[in-house]
């Protein structure tokens, strides 16, 4: 059976390679966004905090490390909740699972 086949709960078990292709498929999607956000909140907002607190934020005072740390990597994190379900709906309806 091809991926792009629409499948039913009976035709796909959890050690079909289906299953198993779109599991990894996932694992790989989390793994990449959760670097992103550890390099943005850990790095950015931590490791370089007194490099990048040298440059400020466009029209205010706070200085740019601050920013990171305080609201950077908040934003990152929405901004990443969005790209996984965007990226997650493409996932699904290449493995066949989409909910449309």
């Amino acid at each position: 059976m091809r991926p792009s086949e629409p499948q039913t709960d009976e035709e796909v078990s959890a050690d079909s390679p289906v299953a198993r292709a779109y599991w990894r498929a996932n694992r790989i999607v989390m793994v990449c966004l959760l670097a992103a956000w550890f390099a943005v909140s850990f790095g950015a907002g931590i490791l370089l905090v007194k490099p990048l607190n040298r440059l400020h934020m466009p029209g205010t005072d706070f200085p740019l490390g601050f920013w990171f740390a305080q609201v950077g990597s908040v934003l990152a994190f929405v901004v990443l909740v969005f790209a996984y379900a965007w990226i997650m709906n493409r996932i699904d309806r290449r493995f066949g699972f989409a909910e449309d």
